[in-house]
């Protein structure tokens, strides 16, 4: 039985957690699998984010405070030990620095594999030059979530032989279902075209752009809007300025999410920065098309078939798009987004791909 230790900055809800708390629930039969966050305590986190909650007794919150603290290296150090590590994987830099030295200078060093989810953070020169030393330092297996994101890797942080290994998603719980009822159960006005939108409301997921879009389509087009965060009054503020109060709903976030995308008829995400998004994903297994921004490795969550990719800040292509989008979604939406999900991104084939590395020794 292997021992795997998942290392995550913090247990907000976020893609990459999300794909943790995944890892975990699809793990091969010979892994126990146990999740560390740097950051938080349990109660604040479950409390905060109940999907946790049948994880709690795999999750492992070091409370970190904000700064460097050397001190939290040999905390992890003890912790691996305890716990009788085999297989040390991070998620972005946080988790290698401390995670990566307390593995690699181990009396027993685990195998450690070190996971990037999107490349736009190396613009910084700081950040760059950090990961690339720490890279050189620990010297962890390399996988990107996106071609993207390798190729940036391999330009930026001179990296050589990572593994590209997809996010997925469980498309056995996102899947097609009853649009009327599903409108029902959220509160959405039936027979009115719906654009959607889910993820954090913080300016860099665009949702302020998608209402300039929403302003230029058909006065009887409805947005919904799934998540929480610092921008939800500006945007309740410009809808309102834009006169879309009655036409924006702002569902906060939703434990529910495949009830979310199944009430949709297009789905759309505007970001200015991605790595592997997992919400298009979701909604294309739900049988949703999607129009995706060209940022990151977005486009490679989108079927080839049926999906959109647009340039991002762009609101009058966004709104063009979308009409068309919405002018074909009932003759197009059952012919391909699903399938392609369920060959090229179900979670299953993520965690059989990283059992492998596992059972590979990185």
């Amino acid at each position: 039985m292997k021992t795997i230790i998942q290392v995550v900055q913090h247990l907000r809800p976020g893609g990459i957690e999300t794909m943790v708390l995944d890892l975990v629930a699809f793990s091969a039969e010979n892994e126990q699998t146990f999740i560390v966050s740097l950051e938080g305590d349990s109660e604040t986190a479950i409390a905060s984010w109940p999907r946790l909650r049948p994880f709690a007794e795999k999750i492992i919150f070091l409370e970190k405070r904000l700064g460097w603290q050397p001190a939290l290296v040999f905390k992890v150090r003890r912790l691996l030990k305890r716990l009788n590590a085999d297989v040390v994987h991070t998620h972005h830099i946080g988790p290698l620095i401390y995670a990566g030295i307390a593995a690699r200078f181990s009396r027993q060093p685990p195998c450690l594999i070190h996971t990037e989810h999107d490349a736009w953070h190396l613009n910084d020169p700081r950040r760059r030059y950090l990961q690339r030393n720490i890279i050189r330092l620990v010297k962890p297996t390399l996988v990107a979530d996106a071609q993207t994101v390798a190729d940036a890797m391999q330009n930026k942080l001179r990296t050589q032989n990572t593994h590209i290994i997809h996010n997925g998603i469980d498309t056995e719980r996102f899947k097609p279902g009853n649009q009327h009822n599903a409108r029902q159960k959220l509160g959405i006005p039936q027979h009115v075209p719906l654009v959607g939108c889910s993820g954090r409301l913080e300016e860099v997921k665009g949702q302020a752009i998608l209402l300039d879009a929403i302003a230029k389509m058909p006065s009887n087009t409805h947005l919904a809007l799934a998540g929480i965060g610092s921008t939800e009054i500006p945007l309740r503020q410009k809808a309102s300025r834009l006169g879309l109060s009655d036409r924006v709903h702002f569902l906060g976030r939703l434990d529910d999410m495949p009830t979310f995308y199944q009430a949709l008829d297009v789905f759309c995400l505007p970001s200015f920065n991605e790595g592997f998004p997992l919400s298009p994903l979701e909604a294309q297994a739900c049988s949703i098309i999607s129009v995706v921004t060209d940022v990151g490795g977005a486009g490679e969550t989108l079927c080839v078939n049926s999906g959109r990719l647009i340039e991002p800040a762009n609101a009058g292509l966004m709104a063009e798009t979308l009409v068309d989008v919405l002018n074909h979604s009932k003759t197009d939406r059952y012919s391909s987004p699903r399938h392609f999900v369920k060959h090229h991104a179900d979670v299953r084939q993520m965690a059989k791909s990283y059992a492998q590395l596992h059972s590979a020794g990185g």
